[in-house]
């Protein structure tokens, strides 16, 4: 590899502006990611790794992009006097716009968040810009100057680009002559990280963070002041190697590349599927959540090789949204090189594979669960709420999800999800055939919920749900294990076996006592509620609402309301509690307009407790204030 020379005749330099991110990156980087510093050759390795398998892919169709240089390399240089490090790839290249979109900005989905979730702690932020990837400006945690020289496959030398910066802020973009396709990136280094312009050294980091690019990565021959150069890497795609030759270190520092994160994944699986369809996938769950998670629309999938060519980065094919959190490889020996994204909805192949790498996902989370519990737990916190929504999108697999469920219980105090559904049905008592479950805004106050009341009271467990999906989740969900799923602020608690008779003949009396207050209450509260009656469910609370079987519940109706699906008015039944004090003050009270009153107020307490919240809060405020003035001296 030759010193980089440009020519300046009838150029135009210009000077950009970073985006105000990549400046915030770019310090961020500088100190957070210190203790870090040499993984700047793992990220232009990989990135320089991509570019080549960019332009294998393109050439299918037009093989004249490789010119006279068909051979795809990466080549790494050093200057010990000068302090410069040089990274060389002849892959697909950039054209000057795609310099200055590629790197002055940061063209990623999700960035305003990933910058709201900053904390000013450094090993902290370090993890979360592991999390989003630093890639190129990676350069800048050694190097206080980074060049750029660049010409796309197919343009002509003269299309050539030399963009450059300091990190202060700025960088210069200018239209140079570049006989070379492919991507340049000289390092000047800093002074405390001369070290890294050494051969043994940036050999061994290769070994240690590269030697699974399929691209061979040469240096020049040790002791050698030519030109001749040799690979130092293996040069081998890692996921066409046999198992037991791959190390786990090995395995961990490939989905590095492929994962762009500075964590070591949580698990993984390596396959090979020989038979009616040949392909490898290599396939890791991270240890952390990435933070565009929730955005559904973000880029998602394996990357896509066939026979060993690259195809495509995202391949969101291959499976289901809700393991979109899956990173990997997937090699296929049967498609087309040709494929396409359009071709990849329609292939019968590519939906036998998807449901193949989707049951070999799941059965690696349940061995994961068996085996390792409190890995599970770990992973249960990152990707349990995405996990939940396979329960209604992949009915196929439901069976097979339904065991990796954790959620809070009143079995224990602790809020963290840990009961699966088969603990809860080994702790059932003897006689009850439902499993009971409350749904609220957090696991305290679903813990707290006054429908519970009766049922802890009898020492009947119940799940604690709070996740967001929950109750869309449990609209898909019927039964485990036989036993049918129950929402204990729905309907009659159909405790079966385990009601008492006494207490059964008790709420029938005290209904009956309370008929003209229910009758009172009913012509209070009008249109507000679809009925009023005694019930059986309270112990401590004087009433709650309960919802119809069909009707959407509070969380249901705020995730619909949000995605702007106009939501019909249901009514709720007001259930009291005959016996309580507060039901048996409000029976005496002859005034009309003091009752009337407090039915509202007992109606927009159990609404609270129901939804957290009320149609009008400032009224409720005022209602409550003015029951409270009456009762002053």
């Amino acid at each position: 590899m030759t010193t980089e020379t440009t020519t300046e005749e009838n150029t135009t330099t210009q000077k950009h502006g970073f985006q105000a991110e990549v400046r915030e990156l770019l310090k961020l980087m500088i100190h957070s990611l210190y203790s870090h510093r040499e993984i700047f050759l793992r990220e232009l390795i990989s990135n320089a790794s991509d570019a080549n398998d960019k332009l294998r892919f393109l050439a299918l169709s037009d093989a004249s992009l490789y010119g006279d240089e068909p051979e795809l390399r990466i080549w790494i240089d050093h200057d010990a006097a000068q302090g410069t490090v040089t990274i060389r790839d002849n892959g697909i290249g950039m054209t000057r716009d795609e310099a200055i979109a590629h790197l002055g900005t940061i063209a990623k989905s999700g960035t305003a968040d990933f910058f709201s979730r900053l904390t000013g702690d450094q090993q902290k932020d370090s993890q979360l810009i592991g999390q989003f990837g630093v890639g190129f400006y990676s350069s800048f945690i050694v190097a206080d100057e980074v060049e750029v020289f660049s010409r796309k496959a197919g343009r002509p030398a003269a299309e050539g680009v030399r963009w450059a910066s300091k990190a202060d802020g700025e960088f210069e973009v200018a239209t140079i002559e570049r006989a070379e396709r492919g991507t340049t990136i000289v390092l000047h280094l800093k002074d405390d990280a001369k070290e890294f312009a050494d051969a043994w050294k940036l050999r061994s980091l290769v070994r240690r963070y590269s030697d699974h690019i399929a691209f061979p990565v040469s240096m020049r021959k040790e002791g050698e002041a030519t030109l001749e150069w040799e690979a130092v890497n293996q040069a081998q795609a890692l996921w066409t190697r046999p198992r037991t030759e791959i190390t786990d270190d090995e395995y961990r520092e490939f989905y590095r590349h492929v994962g762009h994160d500075f964590a070591d994944p949580l698990v993984w699986s390596h396959n090979k599927v020989e038979g009616k369809r040949e392909y490898t996938s290599l396939l890791y769950v991270p240890a952390r959540a990435p933070f565009d998670l929730f955005h559904r629309e973000a880029a998602r999938g394996l990357k896509l090789y066939v026979r060993r060519v690259f195809i495509m980065d995202d391949a969101e094919q291959f499976l289901p949204l809700y393991l979109r959190f899956v990173r990997g490889v997937l090699d296929s020996n049967d498609l087309p090189l040709n494929v396409s994204r359009e071709l990849l909805q329609q292939d019968a192949d590519v939906e036998a594979m998807r449901g193949a790498l989707t049951r070999r996902v799941l059965d690696l989370l349940a061995k994961l669960a068996k085996d390792e519990p409190e890995k599970f737990a770990s992973f249960w916190k990152e990707f349990g709420v995405v996990l939940k929504e396979g329960v209604g999108e992949d009915a196929g697999n439901r069976e097979r999800i339904l065991p990796l469920l954790r959620f809070a219980s009143t079995h224990d105090e602790s809020d963290v999800p840990t009961t699966a559904l088969a603990d809860y049905v080994a702790r059932m008592k003897t006689g009850q055939t439902k499993i009971y479950y409350v749904v609220a805004e957090s696991v305290a106050a679903a813990r707290s919920s006054p429908y519970l009341e009766k049922l802890r009271a009898k020492g009947i467990e119940v799940l604690l749900f709070a996740d967001r999906v929950d109750e869309w989740m449990m609209g898909y969900l019927r039964e485990f294990d036989g036993k049918r799923f129950k929402d204990v602020a729905r309907g009659d608690l159909e405790l079966g076996e385990l009601e008492d008779a006494a207490d059964k003949t008790a709420a029938e009396e005290a209904g009956k006592a309370a008929a003209g207050l229910i009758g009172r209450l009913k012509k209070a509260l009008g249109e507000r509620v679809a009925e009023v009656q005694a019930g059986t469910r309270l112990a401590d609370t004087p009433a709650c609402l309960v919802l119809a079987e069909g009707d959407p519940g509070a969380q249901m109706r705020r995730i619909l309301e949000a995605a702007g699906q106009a939501m019909p008015e249901t009514k709720p039944t007001l259930e009291i509690n005959a016996g309580h004090a507060l039901l048996r003050h409000l029976d005496t009270l002859a005034d009309d307009e003091a009752f009337d009153e407090l039915a509202l107020l007992l109606f927009e307490q159990a609404k609270l407790a129901e939804s957290g919240s009320v149609a009008n809060p400032g009224e409720f405020v005022r209602r409550l204030n003015r029951v409270l003035a009456r009762l002053m001296p």
